[in-house]
């Protein structure tokens, strides 16, 4: 027997099938229409025809999810407090509060996880089936969508969704989560204003993608930004801004738009700082090309620490192509990126930079020499007393970098020996860069 929430639904889908009424794009009248059909349920069920209703304000709540939002699971994705929502199978559903995961109490139909997948694709122009089993997509309040499907499962749909989190658009905002310090956050205030190339990164879920957003909120108003990802995540409120993303191929396996055009695209669209949301493959080599060229730049990668950040980046341009090799890329690395900074995801749901890094421009043993500037101590971020080797971009950006230096002289870490000189980040050990980047 079909529940209240389907019959309702069903009867309004019935009565403006032959009205044009936009169920997605009139919420007024789907609100009215649904008010109705309730009404009319009601009366059916005082007769004895159908079950009684317990909550016809709730029963509405549900009945205008499932024809404007995304049914059962559209509580879920307006309560706050949810950052990630996830599907293993229809029984098993889990979602993420400040970093922790619960299983809840909800259950849906095979079928049900279909249609809701079908439905938060219909705006994105993307698809998911047998030829192309995965696909990554942007919701329209700018959530993140992952899908793979059977075979590529073992059974079910498994359905990924990553909330956009609204709140977070600035340095500030961190500070005020406990996520930085008030004396990081200035300094990386001045480093965004003077055009630093910065590089951020941290395992799966460790906030690097809020934290790239955090640094261009403290990007000049006057400059050009121009995105570029994989799928939409990044929102900025900059005035001048440009996002680019990349699209799949098409039935016919024409059309795909990679990172690697992109990039190529973004730098002949005058941007004054180009950001790529995260780089995994050979689109680091165009990355790094760009900032060699004195564009100032940002980038995320996955990573367990500032050290194998730079390690990797040093690794991914070979996967470019035969003619590409070390002898080039470690210098230009050396030289293009101005600061590291590492963010982690504690045990117990934190987010928080534990480390940032300044490379020297030195390349020796194979591996890009860093001074730590900022590391975690105590279990607090604390700045070493070490100051950056290189300044001019401080001077060329018209930004006085010494008051803030002092400030982290004036307040440094407690001494430890590794961190009394440069410290040398070459390649971590196997396996070890991977770990957490799944």
């Amino acid at each position: 027997m079909q529940s209240p929430v389907t019959l309702i639904a069903d009867a309004v889908r019935e009565r403006v099938r032959g009205d044009g009424v936009d169920l997605a794009g009139d919420l007024p009248m789907v609100e009215h229409l649904v008010r109705d059909e309730v009404g009319r349920y009601s009366e059916r069920a005082l007769s004895g025809l159908q079950p009684m209703l317990a909550d016809e304000t709730v029963v509405a709540r549900q009945v205008v999810a499932v024809l404007t939002g995304f049914g059962a699971l559209q509580p879920l994705l307006d309560d706050p407090g949810i950052e990630e929502l996830w599907i293993n199978a229809p029984d098993r559903i889990f979602v993420a509060r400040d970093g922790v995961s619960e299983c809840v109490e909800l259950e849906l139909t095979e079928q049900q996880v279909r249609d809701l997948v079908e439905r938060m694709l219909q705006s994105t122009g993307r698809r998911v089936d047998l030829s192309t089993p995965f696909v990554d997509a942007s919701l329209p309040d700018g959530s993140r969508l992952h899908v793979a499907i059977p075979d590529i499962t073992r059974r079910h749909w498994a359905v990924n969704i990553r909330k956009f989190r609204d709140g977070m658009r600035g340095l500030a905002d961190l500070v005020r989560l406990g996520s930085l310090t008030p004396l990081a956050a200035e300094f990386l205030e001045l480093c965004v204003r003077s055009g630093q190339n910065i590089l951020v990164s941290g395992a799966t879920q460790s906030g690097k993608t809020t934290m790239l957003g955090a640094l261009l909120g403290a990007a000049p108003a006057s400059e050009r930004v121009v995105t570029v990802e994989e799928t939409f995540e990044l929102a900025l409120a900059a005035p001048d801004w440009v996002a680019l993303q990349c699209r799949q191929p098409s039935l016919e396996g024409t059309g795909e738009v990679t990172l690697r055009r992109l990039i190529k695209e973004a730098l002949r669209m005058r941007p004054d700082r180009l950001v790529v949301g995260e780089v995994r493959e050979a689109e680091s080599l165009d990355l790094l090309i760009a900032l060699n060229s004195g564009l100032p730049g940002m980038c995320s990668i996955h990573a367990n620490s500032a050290g194998d950040a730079l390690a990797k980046l040093c690794t991914l341009p070979l996967l470019a192509g035969r003619n590409i090799d070390s002898s080039f890329v470690l210098p230009t690395v050396a030289s293009s990126i101005d600061l590291v900074v590492h963010a982690r995801l504690e045990r117990s749901g934190r987010r928080r930079v534990v480390e940032i890094a300044a490379p020297t421009g030195e390349v020796s043993g194979g591996a890009v020499q860093v001074t730590r500037l900022f590391e975690l101590r105590d279990d607090v971020l604390q700045a070493t007393g070490l100051r950056p080797v290189r300044t001019h971009r401080f001077r060329a950006g018209g930004q006085d970098a010494s008051a803030a230096m002092h400030a982290a002289a004036a307040h440094p870490a407690a001494p430890r020996s590794a961190a009394a000189h440069p410290t040398e980040m070459g390649a971590p050990e196997v396996g070890a860069a991977e770990e957490g980047a799944a």
